[in-house]
């Protein structure tokens, strides 16, 4: 999670763009819009939250490995809770 003022400043504008876009996409769904603009409104919140999900893994990342790992068995840990994390995003 970002913890500087200036992380956390742009993962909620990320959000508030992402709640933007997701209620303009209700929009034009209730509005009966062709599928070809709705598949592109799709596309781009996918985008937007694949940017966000990047944002604050990156931040993790720094956060745990910014440290020098205390002894072996911490260093093991961090790497399977990132290989974890990034298994599970990436699928």
């Amino acid at each position: 999670m970002p913890h500087s003022p200036e992380e956390k400043k742009r993962v909620l504008t990320r959000v508030r763009r992402i709640r933007g876009q997701a209620e303009a996409l209700e929009r034009a769904l209730e509005a009966g819009a062709d599928c070809a603009p709705v598949l592109q409104q799709i596309a781009a919140i996918r985008g937007a939250v694949n940017g966000l999900m990047s944002e604050v893994m990156e931040a993790h990342l720094r956060e745990t490995f910014g440290q020098p790992a205390t002894s072996d068995t911490d260093r093991q840990a961090r790497i399977a809770e990132m290989t974890g994390l990034l298994r599970s995003y990436l699928k």
